[in-house]
């Protein structure tokens, strides 16, 4: 079970600004931790052009070992980042980066999220799947459009449960997930 998550969820809509916000935050993070990081990937609906998404920066590091994260800490709490370890997904070391700014659909503490890093070690096919997922939606238009309609409805129906949220979008990412793999493998999906 994942820790409470009480964030009132917001999906803004697409802003072209995220992908160079991303791009200055991989420079930082290359910079603070680039001797561990394998790689450094933009992911989450922030990477996928044109929808709509919760607007948090989410950035996928693949390490060589899970052992590299606690190098990594220090150097990202240098950058702002608070450590919330596994946080509800084992394998997986998770850190967020906050403002004292209010963020619309993050005011409930009056502390906003900006990034959020998803650290996992090469054998995790969670970095992975992020990266399949992401790559399906943009390129297939029916598949991002889908998504997007289906993160309005969602956003609407657990306006206040992140968790419940996430957990209602699962069966369309493992649909997906199957669809690119059959898509890789050239069988059909199903």
């Amino acid at each position: 079970m994942s820790p409470a998550v009480s964030d009132t969820i917001y999906l803004a809509d697409y802003d072209p600004r995220w992908p160079q916000l991303f791009e200055d935050e991989r420079a930082r993070l290359q910079a603070a931790i680039g001797e561990w990081a394998a790689d450094i990937q933009h992911v989450g609906s922030t990477s996928i052009p044109g929808i709509a998404a919760k607007p948090i920066i989410d950035i996928a590091v693949h390490l060589r070992s899970l052992v590299d994260a606690l190098y990594c800490i220090t150097p990202l709490m240098e950058l702002g980042y608070e450590c919330l370890g596994e946080f509800g997904i084992p394998g997986r070391i998770y850190f967020r980066k906050r403002t004292h700014q209010p963020v619309r659909g993050q005011s409930h503490d009056g502390i906003g999220r900006t990034h959020q890093i998803h650290m996992y070690e090469r054998t995790n096919d969670q970095y992975e799947k992020q990266i399949v997922f992401r790559d399906y939606l943009r390129s297939h238009a029916d598949a991002r459009e889908a998504y997007e309609a289906l993160k309005r409805q969602l956003a609407e129906r657990h306006a206040g449960d992140v968790e419940a949220y996430a957990l209602a979008k699962s069966d369309f990412v493992i649909e997906v997930l199957a669809r690119a793999r059959s898509e890789r493998d050239g069988a059909p999906a199903g």
